[in-house]
C-alpha cells in the first residue's frame, strides 16, 4: 500500500463528500480511490468511513485520522514549497475560512487578482458565519470581524467596515422613516442578526457626538447567516443593521435605503487570523501580504443611498 497516496485519497473523499468527486479531483478511477481507502482501513484496523448507496459518513476514528494525517500532508507540501520558494513560485493548498457576506462582497470579487499572481496555489474557501476550530479543521487562516478571542492566534488588521441601518423603500413607505433610534422601539419591525456562536441576537448599536446606545427589542425575525439577513431586508421584512459593503449594491440601485445615517456606530475591524504555533508557509505569507494590500479599501466600501421618494414619517413630535 502507498500510505501517503492513501492518506491523500481519504482526505479528498472527506473534503469532497463522495468517492466520485474525490476521484475526479485526483484524476483517478473511483475503484482506485475506494481500494486505497479500504487498504488504509485494513492497515489501521479501524473503519474510517461509513458507506451507503446515498452518502459517505466519516467515523470518529476517521475524523481523528484525517486531522492528524492532514498535518503530515501539509508538512510535505511545505517541504515541496520550500524548494519552489527558491524559484519564487509559491504553490500548494491553502484553506481559508470566511463569513458569508464577506466572501460574497469583499473576497471573491478580488480573488481573481490573487489567482493571476499565484496560479500554482489552490484555494479552498470554507464559507460560514460560525467560528471554527482552526487546528481541528486544518484551516490555514480565518478572515473575521470583531475582537480576537484567543491569545494563541496571530491577528493582522485588514481594515474597518462601516455599520449602517437600512430598510427597503417599500417598508419605509408602509412604516415610515425614523428620525431617532428610539423610534425603532415602537411600530417598527426589526430583523436581527443572530450570532451562530452564541445563539443570541446582536443588538442594534448607535452613536452620535460621543453618545452611544443599544436597542434590544423583540425582533420580528432572527437570522444567523449574513446573506439571508440581507435578503430579508430587501424583501421588506424589516429594518436591519449590517455592513456597508454588504448593502453596497442594494444602496446603489435603490433596493435598500440607509436610515439614521448620523447615528452610525463605531467602525467594525476585520482581521486575518492564523495559529501562532504553525509554521507560516510561503503560500500563506503571500496570501496575507496580498490581503493587506487589497482588502482594506473593499471592506470599507459604503456608497450613499440612491435618491428615493419615501416620505419621512417621524413618530417623535
Amino acid at each position: 500500500m502507498d500510505q501517503l497516496l492513501a492518506m491523500r485519497a481519504l482526505a479528498r473523499v472527506i473534503e469532497a463528500g463522495s468517492f466520485t468527486r474525490a476521484a475526479d479531483s485526483l484524476n483517478m478511477p473511483i475503484a482506485t480511490v475506494s481500494k486505497l481507502v479500504r487498504e488504509l482501513e485494513k492497515h489501521l484496523g479501524v473503519r474510517l468511513l461509513q458507506r451507503t448507496t446515498r452518502r459517505v459518513t466519516v467515523t470518529p476514528e476517521g475524523e481523528e485520522y484525517y486531522a492528524k494525517s492532514g498535518r503530515i500532508l501539509r508538512d510535505i507540501e511545505d517541504i515541496d514549497g520550500a524548494f519552489n520558494l527558491a524559484r519564487g513560485k509559491p504553490r500548494g493548498h491553502l484553506r481559508v475560512d470566511v463569513g458569508g457576506s464577506t466572501a460574497r462582497d469583499v473576497l471573491i470579487p478580488i480573488l481573481g487578482d490573487f489567482m493571476a499572481r499565484y496560479p500554482d496555489i489552490r484555494i479552498d474557501l470554507s464559507v460560514s458565519d460560525k467560528s471554527i476550530d482552526m487546528v481541528g479543521e486544518n484551516a490555514d487562516c480565518v478572515i473575521r470581524g470583531g475582537a480576537m478571542e484567543s491569545s494563541s492566534l496571530v491577528a493582522r488588521q485588514l481594515g474597518e467596515a462601516v455599520l449602517i441601518t437600512c430598510a427597503s423603500p417599500g417598508y419605509l413607505k408602509q412604516f415610515g422613516t425614523p428620525a431617532y433610534p428610539d423610534e425603532l422601539k415602537n411600530g417598527h419591525r426589526l430583523v436581527s442578526y443572530v450570532s451562530s456562536n452564541t445563539g443570541r441576537p446582536v443588538p442594534f448599536r448607535f452613536a452620535r457626538n460621543g453618545d452611544k446606545s443599544e436597542i434590544k427589542v423583540d425582533h420580528i425575525i432572527g437570522i444567523n447567516e449574513s446573506n439571508a439577513h440581507m435578503a430579508a431586508c430587501v424583501a421588506g421584512l424589516g429594518v436591519i443593521q449590517t455592513f456597508g459593503y454588504a448593502a453596497a449594491t442594494a444602496l446603489r440601485d435603490g433596493t435598500l435605503v440607509e436610515i439614521l445615517p448620523e447615528w452610525r456606530p463605531a467602525r467594525y475591524p476585520f482581521q486575518i487570523v492564523y495559529p501562532q504555533a504553525r509554521h507560516m508557509t510561503h503560500r500563506l505569507r503571500v496570501f496575507v501580504d496580498w490581503l493587506l494590500e487589497a482588502f482594506p479599501q473593499r471592506v470599507a466600501e459604503c456608497p450613499r443611498s440612491k435618491q428615493h421618494t419615501v416620505e419621512t414619517k417621524s413618530r417623535r413630535q
